[in-house]
This record gives structure tokens, C-alpha cells and sequence, in this order.
């Protein structure tokens, strides 16, 4: 090759290089001057205000555009941000304006933040959150939650953020708030990210992807793209990363929305780290200093210098790579930034190894280890674990019902398909009969068809003696309760039965009526499993949680009877156990406890631990049973029908229901019983594992 084809190539490549920047200069430019409009708009809708005849600093439409302002120029001019905040609180306050005067507090919160004062921010937030559920203001109520539960994130208390954050998924829940759902769940994915929990982090991005879909708003796609980046750059997979990035950066250029675009290009610069293309990382991190000169936002800046202090560490320019990540060391210690703090550590560590100062590079990795502890500490694994495992429990439960859809689906095709079969041979019957002939040769089908035929009607005659069974509970225990509010509802319409008499029956029939539920809640129960089987889905069960949520709903029935109910379960007693099965058996064996104990008695519900199951009993102090009684009550087939110490009635049901649903639980159940002196119900449950320690 010629020297002046080489001369030319190198001033073509050159002067590719300086259209780029040139672009990318034009482009932040543009940017700037956008933001700069949307600003001098506002500004000019102030002045025309205050140019009015009739003017006050008490107009709330004056204070909401302070307030606007100050949360366009929170990036630009800080100290603004605080003069305009203190001025719309001011004025809130005098003219009694309590919406401007959360927001103010809002914008007082994000000043501090941003300083560092995490007490200051802390104290401002929760004071505007506390003014904005008064006045029922769903926007800022959102709005300070999620800015409360980040400023514990910042902190390093994960635990506190994290049930900030699901707070606020409750609320915006409520209100249909969509946006802020989408805001809440993406930060709850940032904290597994920090964690390093990646999967567990893409399950709320899913989540987030669906709701930004459901909102179709380009911009929050963008933000939440440019999120997912920075993980899948995390994880290393890093086509994922560039994607994403690459999308969002396209958008952001579009709406010029300058933090975010400059974000986005910090992580496109942090996916070319990962490559360990250091050039390509320094272009692209220097593209978001240069915005970040707009910009006043420390926080976004550690992230960027610390980035740009391990590309030139890359590069074996150690001296400028120090420069750098001790300015973000020496902005996250200002603002107490302890994630940010951590990172930093990690990197003046390498740098100092590789200087081989190792006197300082010892320092700074004590400080990244005890960073790195305060972050991981046990409350803050345990919340975000807990969250994990009511997310599996969630999916779980959902994939049961889908389950037992298409079981109840499939059940429905048996018994279309039988009588399709019956009817078949009905027809094939009478065509028997028409002739000898043909009966004949009908004769050598059937005969290959009886034995399936058989089956079929074995089947059915089961059905039918199941249905028979439930038809007789249903007649025995519901009509009469049924017909005796039918009947009295009568009375009262014909004038037989004055309003008085009328609601002298009512805690009668309150009664009736609980009886219903709970028979009809048990006749559904156990005729799922005698026709389509119920799925055991086990999973980890707070038993004394269980207990206590039982005992709430029969407190009522035991006040009416003066009876102590009594749970002696300590706490964390797990189990490994579907937890709608194990509800039906404590329920059943409480309400018969309640049922049998007469008035001013005692139920007590206990777990003793085994080796490798509970044993929990359930102990009363009613009428006992015999031995007999005692022989046949768990006998399969069995339906016997007792009557409590104030004649309440039972369907016979609920103790095969026990036995059934805690055999599915691989537990046994037996009762010990003393006439006169009391029962105990005893059934086992296997233990759980360990799970935090095995999913953490």
C-alpha cells in the first residue's frame, strides 16, 4: 500500500471520529435546550402571575408552578431547588394549602437526599407522605413512599426499603396508579440486583415489562430498558445488555430526556468494561460526563467516574484511573452513599494492588468487605427472601388453580364421553331387537366393547353413590336451616312476624347461616376429592400463623360460649405442607373442639417438634367419646352426625376430611379421648427445611 493511500485512510478514519463527537455535541446540545424550554415556560407562567393586579404569593396555582420548577431544576441548580422549596412551603402553610405543602416537603426530601442528610430527607418525606394520606392525594402519597423507601436503599437498609417499596405496591395498587406499580416493582428488582440475586431481579422486570406494556408510555420503557441493561451487563450477557441500552438510548435521544440519556450512555460505556474494551468504554462514558457537566447529580456521577477509573485502570494508566475513583469515593462519603462507597473501595483496592502500594489497598478492601457486610446483613437477606418465597407461594397457588381447571375440564370430557358410550349402546340394543340377524353380528362388537363398558359403569356407579351421599348431607344439615329462614322470611313478609319478634331471631340466624358457610365450605372441600382429587402443593407453612388466622375466625364462637381459645405455637413452626389442606384440618378440628367444650371451657392448640415432623394437638375440655365412638370416627366411609353441647349440628364430613387432607401431607392423625373429661386430636406435618439459608 502507497504512503498516500495510508495518509488517507488514517484522515478518513480520523475525521469519522470527529463527525461523531461533533453528532453527539449537536445532540446534547439539543437536549439541553429542550429542558432549558420546558424551564423558561414555567418561569414565564410565573412572571405572568406576578404581574397580575391582584396577585398573592398564596395562590396555589403560584405555589404548584414553584413547586413544578423546583423539580425541573432538582439536576441544574440545587440551591434553587432549596430557595423555591422553602418559598412554596412558606406559602403553603400560611394560606393553609395542604397539597402544596406536601409537595413542598417533597422537594425538600429530594434536596437533602442529594446532599446526603439521609436523616433531613428521611424526616422531610415521611412528613410530606403523612400530609398526603391525609388529604387522600394518591400522586404524592406514591410519590413520597417510593422517595422514602430509596432513601433507605441508600442508607443500606434493604429490610426498610423494601417494605417501603411493597407498601407502595399495595397503594398504587389501590389507586390503579400504573406508573408508580411499574416505578415500585422496578426498584424492589434494583435491590435484588444489588444482592446479586440476578434471577430473582428479571422476575420483577417481567413484571415491569408487562405493566409498561398495559401503559405503552415509550419513555418508562426506555427508563426500565436501560435498567434491565445494567443487570443483564451484571450477569455477562452482554448482547442483552447492548440491546436494551441501544433501544433506550434511541428513545431518550427522542423525548430528550438528558439524566436518563446520560445514564444510558454511562451503562453502554459499563457494557463495553464488561468486554474489556476500554477505548470504546472511555468514548461512551465520556459522552455522559459531558452531560453530566448540565447536570448536578452527584449520585449519578459515582457510577460514571468509578466506571471510567477501571477503564483506565484497563489501560494501564494507573495515575489517571486513581484521580477518578477517588472522586467518587469522595462524593458517595459525602452524600453517604454506602452502595456507592462500597463499589468505590473495591476499585481504589485494585488500583492500589496493582501500584503495589499494598498498605492502602489493604485499607480500602477492609472498608469494601465491612461495606460489603452492612449491605448483605442478615435483615436485609432475610425481607428479600421472604419476598422470594411469597412470590414462588404466589405462582405456585396460581398454577394450582390452572391445574384444577383443567382437571375439573377433563372430569367434564369423562363423563360426556360415558354417556355418549351409554347412549350408543342404547341405540345398539334396539337394533338388537329388530332382528336375530343383525343381533348376531351386533353381538361380536359388544363383546369387544363390554369390559370397557364395565369399567365405565363402575365408575359412574361410584359418581352416583358419591352424589347419592352428598344429597343426603345437603337434606339432612342444609334444608333444614334453609327452609327455617325461608319460613320465618315468609312470616315476616305476611305481617305474622312484627320487626321486633323479626330481629330477635337474627343471632339465631346468624347462626343457621354460619352453619351453612362452614357445611357447604366442607361439602365442597370433600366432594373435590372424591371426584376429580385433590393436587397437594406443598410449600413452607407458618403453622402459628395459620393457627392464628383460624382462631380470629371462631373467636366469635367461642365468646358466645365463654370458651378460652388458646394457641401455645411458638414462633417459625414450619411445616412442609399444602397450606389450603392444613387450613381445612385446623379449622375443622377447632370449630369441633368449640362444638363439643361446653360453656366456660378451654381450647388449647399445640406443636411439639420431632426429629423430623411436628406433632400438633388440639385439646378440649368437652364431653370425651368412648372407646366405640373413638374406633369409628376416622373409619373410612364413615359420615356420623353429632350434636354440640348447645345442639349445634355437624355434617359427619369434616373429620374425614381431616384424615384425608393430612395423609395427603404424609401425616398421620389419631384422637385420645376421656368422657366427661375432654379430647385431643393429634395429626403430624413434616418439618421444613431450612429454606432461607437454601434459597438466600
Amino acid at each position: 500500500m502507497s504512503p498516500f493511500v495510508t495518509y488517507f485512510l488514517a484522515l478518513q478514519k480520523l475525521f469519522s471520529r470527529y463527525s461523531i463527537l461533533l453528532m453527539l455535541l449537536f445532540c446534547c446540545t439539543q437536549l439541553c435546550i429542550a429542558q432549558e424550554n420546558v424551564r423558561e415556560k414555567i418561569k414565564r407562567d410565573l412572571y405572568a402571575l406576578q404581574a397580575k393586579h391582584d396577585f398573592s404569593p398564596k395562590d396555589t396555582v403560584y405555589i404548584d408552578l414553584l413547586n413544578e420548577l423546583s423539580r425541573e431544576i432538582r439536576f441544574v441548580n440545587t440551591d434553587s431547588l432549596l430557595l423555591l422549596s422553602k418559598q412554596a412551603l412558606k406559602y403553603s402553610r400560611s394560606t393553609g394549602y395542604k397539597a402544596g405543602e406536601s409537595s413542598s416537603l417533597l422537594r425538600l426530601g429530594d434536596y437533602y437526599s442529594d446532599q446526603g442528610e439521609n436523616t433531613k430527607a428521611i424526616d422531610n418525606y415521611e412528613k410530606s407522605l403523612a400530609l398526603a394520606s391525609e388529604i387522600k392525594n394518591s400522586g404524592l402519597m406514591l410519590r413520597s413512599q417510593n422517595n422514602l423507601a430509596g432513601e433507605h436503599a441508600y442508607k443500606g437498609n434493604y429490610a426498610e426499603a423494601l417494605n417501603g417499596y411493597l407498601e407502595g405496591i399495595d397503594l398504587a395498587t389501590k389507586f390503579e396508579e400504573k406508573v408508580m406499580l411499574s416505578i415500585m416493582n422496578e426498584n424492589i428488582a434494583n435491590l435484588y440486583t444489588s444482592q446479586k440475586d440476578y434471577e430473582q431481579a428479571l422476575e420483577f422486570y417481567k413484571k415491569v415489562t408487562k405493566i409498561n406494556n398495559d401503559i405503552g408510555d415509550p419513555v418508562n420503557m426506555a427508563e426500565s430498558m436501560s435498567n434491565v441493561a445494567s443487570l443483564y451487563a451484571d450477569m455477562g450477557k452482554l448482547d442483552y445488555a447492548m440491546f436494551n441500552i441501544n433501544k433506550s438510548i434511541t428513545i431518550f435521544e427522542q423525548h430528550k430526556i438528558m439524566d436518563w440519556l446520560a445514564f444510558a450512555y454511562e451503562i453502554k460505556g459499563k457494557t463495553y468494561l464488561k468486554e474489556n474494551k476500554f477505548k470504546w468504554a472511555l468514548y461512551w462514558y465520556n459522552q455522559a460526563d459531558m452531560l453530566h457537566k448540565e447536570l448536578q447529580d452527584d449520585r449519578g456521577k459515582i457510577d460514571l467516574f468509578n466506571g471510567m477509573a477501571e477503564a483506565y485502570l484497563g489501560l494501564q494508566k494507573d495515575s489517571i484511573s486513581q484521580e477518578y475513583a477517588l472522586e467518587a469515593f469522595r462524593i458517595s462519603t459525602k452524600i453517604k452513599f454506602v452502595e456507592g462507597t462500597q463499589k468505590c473501595a473495591k476499585t481504589l483496592y485494585k488500583i492500589n494492588k496493582n501500584r503495589k502500594d499494598f498498605d492502602t489497598a489493604l485499607d480500602y478492601h477492609e472498608l469494601y468487605q465491612r461495606l460489603s457486610d452492612t449491605l448483605s446483613r442478615n435483615e436485609n437477606k432475610k425481607s428479600l427472601t421472604m419476598l422470594k418465597t411469597k412470590v414462588r407461594h404466589d405462582q405456585q397457588r396460581e398454577e394450582l388453580m390452572i391445574q384444577n381447571q383443567k382437571a375439573l375440564a377433563k372430569q367434564r370430557n369423562y363423563v360426556y364421553f360415558a354417556l355418549s358410550v351409554i347412549l350408543v349402546f342404547i341405540v345398539i340394543t334396539i337394533l338388537v331387537r329388530r332382528g336375530e340377524k343383525i343381533q348376531k353380528k351386533l353381538n361380536r362388537e359388544l363383546q369387544s366393547k363390554k369390559e370397557a363398558l364395565e369399567k365405565r359403569e363402575e365408575e359412574l356407579s361410584a359418581i352416583n353413590e358419591t352424589k347419592t351421599k352428598l344429597f343426603s348431607i345437603i337434606g339432612h344439615d342444609l334444608r333444614g336451616p334453609i327452609g327455617a329462614l325461608q319460613g320465618l322470611l315468609k312470616l315476616f313478609k305476611d305481617g305474622e312476624v312484627n320487626k321486633t319478634e323479626f330481629f330477635e331471631f337474627i343471632p339465631k340466624l346468624k347462626g343457621d347461616v354460619d352453619h351453612i358457610s362452614f357445611t357447604l365450605n366442607n361439602l365442597l372441600s370433600w366432594g373435590q376429592t372424591q371426584l376429580n382429587g385433590a393436587v397437594t402443593k406443598p410449600s413452607v407453612v407458618a403453622l402459628e400463623s395459620l393457627v392464628l388466622e383460624n382462631i380470629n375466625l371462631l373467636s366469635e364462637i367461642a365468646d358466645n360460649k365463654s370458651i378460652k381459645l388458646v394457641s401455645k405455637l411458638a414462633e417459625n413452626t414450619l411445616t412442609w405442607s399444602d397450606v389450603n389442606q392444613i387450613d381445612i384440618v385446623v379449622r375443622n378440628l377447632i370449630s369441633n373442639a368449640l362444638k363439643f367444650t361446653p360453656e366456660n371451657g378451654m381450647v388449647t392448640i399445640e406443636a411439639s417438634e420431632k426429629s423430623k415432623h411436628w406433632e400438633v394437638s388440639v385439646r378440649d375440655t368437652g364431653i370425651g367419646m368412648d372407646k366405640i365412638t373413638q374406633e369409628k370416627i376416622f373409619a373410612n366411609n364413615s359420615n356420623i352426625t353429632t350434636y354440640g353441647t348447645n345442639d349445634e349440628k355437624g355434617t359427619g364430613l369434616g373429620l374425614s376430611l381431616c384424615k384425608e387432607m393430612v395423609e395427603k401431607n404424609n401425616g398421620t392423625i389419631w384422637v385420645e379421648s376421656t368422657l366427661r373429661k375432654g379430647s385431643c386430636f393429634y395429626f403430624t406435618l413434616p418439618k421444613s427445611e431450612k429454606t432461607y439459608e437454601r434459597t438466600a
